[in-house]
């Protein structure tokens, strides 16, 4: 079985949130040579160069410039937030004078009930008052800190047969007893190194701590929370860093806020990308009509988790076009384009994984099924490419606790590896050369 599953356990385990996450990419390729560029300074790009940009701590680009400089790119977009609770403005509140529970709501679209029962800890930012102003501060208690608890099922007869959460009412998890009050501000404040009230502002999210276990027969299956999207995030990070061609700019792409429609100013729908690219082609020289041509001859694979079949509902799946975890990449299709997949980048995609001796797979929903999207087409209305759809397979997406092949995160770094090595050129509209 792969030994990189410990290694992708450990990022999961110290990325509880997509500011984390972000984080520990920034710094594993600064201590590889990356320069860090801020968004609010001059850049001066050179080639050779390897940059790495954050915005706002919670999504990240990265590129390698060649030695010729300007040229067309190559891209591996993921995303590293996930379904959860984020914690309200003012989060306590006292029950019966008992219990002092938190206010929470959902952000995106979790299998509510795998969150109960469960002790779960709490991360993310505070904006910490400094003489002039205001600075981050990630924030991670690392502790069992809440606990949402199910009704007993003497007060809930039909819960067996399918129950309704009430996200106001049923999700919000208890913190402590009566003396707990103002007992989070005090912990946060602690985390930091500061006084309570030098906190002003917060986004903070309630994470599943439960470590990773590999598993099953052969030790074929792990299953940890995050699953998606730090997967493809953390294998397309372990191929970037090998990535070294001559004859493209190579770029990779974390961004935040998939979950909820990428519609934030660090999203796939902001202009981050587009920024980062233009500002790379204008310190490099290019004029704007170069900087177009390149982005019409370059190539994005926006990686982002697949549905396996569930081994207890066959049924749910086209028969035709079903997945199983650790038997390869997954190339992603729908007809309405909520995936990016087309003849040409599936074409495009497979003959790299051909070369690669990666195999590869083809998802499509049942016809009757509406399936979900992803972070590809909305990035394209902002940076048009070919792009290819992909994932990997996994059960129970979206549960606070996902499960995944352990051979298939070889499968996805020797993929992406190879999409790095190969340069895809454009000759014609229709007509594309590999290497």
């Amino acid at each position: 079985m792969s030994s990189r599953v410990e290694e992708f356990l450990d990022f999961v385990r110290r990325s509880p949130t997509a500011f984390h996450a972000a984080e520990n990419i920034r710094v594993e390729l600064a201590a590889r040579g990356f320069e860090e560029l801020g968004e609010q300074e001059p850049w001066r790009i050179q080639p050779g160069g390897k940059y790495v940009i954050t915005r706002n701590r919670s999504s990240v680009i990265a590129l390698i410039v060649p030695e010729r400089g300007m040229a067309h790119f190559q891209i591996v977009a993921s995303h590293g937030d996930s379904p959860t609770f984020k914690l309200k403005p003012v989060a306590e509140d006292v029950v019966c004078g008992k219990y002092v529970r938190l206010n929470t709501e959902g952000y995106g679209g979790m299998i509510m009930s795998s969150w109960l029962d469960r002790p779960l800890s709490i991360a993310g930012r505070v904006m910490v008052r400094e003489t002039r102003g205001v600075s981050t501060r990630l924030v991670n208690l690392d502790g069992a800190a809440v606990l949402i608890p199910s009704m007993p099922i003497h007060f809930n007869r039909e819960v067996n047969d399918g129950c309704k959460f009430n996200a106001q009412i049923d999700m919000l998890p208890l913190y402590g007893d009566g003396s707990a009050q103002g007992g989070l501000l005090r912990a946060l404040g602690e985390h930091c190194g500061v006084a309570p009230e030098a906190i002003v502002g917060s986004d903070l999210f309630l994470y599943n701590r439960d470590r990773g276990a590999v598993w099953g027969a052969k030790g074929e299956y792990f299953s940890c929370p995050r699953i998606d999207d730090l997967e493809c995030a953390w294998t397309s990070l372990q191929a970037f860093e090998q990535a070294k061609n001559p004859d493209q700019i190579d770029v990779l792409a974390v961004f935040d806020n998939e979950e909820v429609g990428s519609g934030t100013k660090q999203g796939a729908d902001s202009t981050f990308l587009t920024d980062v690219l233009s500002r790379v082609a204008a310190a490099l020289g290019a004029t704007e009509a170069e900087f177009r041509a390149a982005l019409a001859s370059s190539f994005m694979i926006s990686a982002d988790n697949a549905h396996a079949v569930h081994p207890n509902h066959p049924e749910k799946y086209d028969a035709g076009n079903r997945v199983y975890m650790n038997e390869g990449v997954v190339l992603k299709h729908n007809a309405n384009q909520k995936y990016t997949t087309d003849g040409v980048s599936a074409a495009i995609f497979r003959m790299l994984c051909e070369g690669a001796g990666v195999p590869v797979q083809d998802f499509a929903n049942r016809s009757d099924v509406r399936g979900g999207s992803t972070l590809g087409n909305i990035a394209n209305t902002h940076a048009s490419m070919n792009t290819a759809d992909i994932g990997l397979p996994q059960l129970a997406m979206h549960s606070a606790c996902e499960t995944a092949g352990v051979l298939d995160l070889d499968s996805m770094i020797s993929a992406l590896g190879a999409f790095y090595a190969t340069a895809i050129r454009m000759q014609s509209d229709g007509a594309y050369l590999l290497g």
